[in-house]
C-alpha cells in the first residue's frame, strides 16, 4: 500500500458537471480548492480523451471511478480502454443492482459474480475492483448476517475489495471503524462522509455534513484507515446545505488539520 491521498468525489458536484464546459470549469475550481485528485462519478457525457486532457491541464489525477456493475460486466473491453485513457487503475460500482438485493442468495450470487468480473478486469486491464456500500447492505438477510457480511464472506478476498462509505455504514446502524478494520487489506478506497443530527420539519433527522462538521468519530476512523492500509480517501457529500464547492473546501480544510496531507 502506498501513501494515503485525498481526492474529491465528483458525484458531489454532479449538478455542476453536466456538459464538457461545465466539467472543465468545475475541475478548475476543484483544483483551486486544493484537491490534486478526483474520483469520476455522476458527471455528464464527455469523451474520455477530452476528460483526460482537462484533468492533465489542471494537474488532477483520476484516482478511481464509479460505473454501473452491468456496464463493467457487459462492456468490459470498453471499460478497460477508458480507464487506460484516464490513467486510472481503481474501479468501483456505485451500488449493487436491485435484483441481487432481494435475499441472502442474491448477495451470495453477487459476491461470486462480482469476484469473477473483478478477476477479468484485473487480468485484462490491471484494474483493482472495490464495492461501494450504502446502508441497505446492513439489513440482516438471514436473521443474523447482514448483506455486507455475506459479501465479505462469499467473495474472493484477493479480488473483491471494499470502498467503505462512512456515512452509510453509520446510517445502517454500524461502526465505520469496525468495518474498515474488518476488511483490512481489502480496502484501497474509502468514502469520507459525515453525518449531523438536526431538528427538521418532520422531527429529528440525519443529514450529510462536511467531513469533521458532524457526529462521526473521526479519530477512530482515521486510526482504522491507517491500520487497514487505505490508499485513497474520497471526500463526498451527496447533499449539501451550502454550495457544494464550499462543502468540499470545508471538508478538505478539516482533513488537512488532522495531518493527513
Amino acid at each position: 500500500m502506498g501513501q494515503s491521498r485525498i481526492a474529491a468525489q465528483l458525484f458531489t458536484l454532479r449538478e455542476f458537471m453536466k456538459t464538457p464546459a461545465d466539467i472543465a470549469a468545475s475541475l478548475k475550481k476543484v483544483r483551486q480548492i486544493g484537491y490534486e485528485a478526483v474520483q469520476v462519478s455522476g458527471i455528464g457525457p464527455i469523451d474520455k480523451k477530452e476528460l483526460r486532457k482537462i484533468l492533465d491541464g489542471e494537474g488532477l489525477v483520476c484516482a478511481a471511478t464509479h460505473i454501473g456493475f452491468p456496464e463493467m460486466r457487459d462492456q468490459m473491453q470498453k471499460t478497460i480502454d477508458e480507464h487506460k485513457i484516464l490513467g486510472c487503475t481503481q474501479i468501483a460500482p456505485g451500488s449493487m443492482p436491485g435484483d441481487y438485493q432481494k435475499d441472502a442468495a442474491g448477495y451470495i450470487r453477487f459476491a461470486k459474480e462480482a469476484s469473477d468480473v473483478a478477476a477479468q478486469l484485473k487480468e485484462k486491464g490491471g484494474l483493482t475492483w472495490s464495492y461501494h456500500n450504502h446502508s441497505f447492505e446492513l439489513i440482516k438477510m438471514d436473521g443474523s448476517k447482514t448483506g455486507l457480511d455475506l459479501l465479505f464472506e462469499h467473495s474472493d478476498p484477493k479480488l473483491f475489495n471494499f470502498e467503505i462509505d462512512t456515512y452509510w455504514i453509520t446510517h445502517g446502524g454500524s461502526s465505520p471503524a469496525s468495518w474498515i478494520r474488518k476488511v483490512k487489506n481489502r480496502i484501497p478506497l474509502v468514502h469520507f462522509k459525515d453525518m449531523v443530527v438536526r431538528r427538521g420539519e418532520k422531527g429529528v433527522e440525519q443529514i450529510m455534513a462536511e467531513v469533521g462538521e458532524g457526529n462521526l468519530d473521526w479519530p477512530e476512523i482515521l486510526k482504522a484507515c491507517k491500520e487497514a492500509g487505505v490508499e485513497w480517501y474520497f471526500v463526498e457529500q451527496d447533499s449539501c446545505q451550502r454550495n457544494p464547492f464550499e462543502s468540499l473546501a470545508m471538508s478538505l480544510k478539516n482533513i488537512k488539520s488532522w495531518g493527513l496531507v
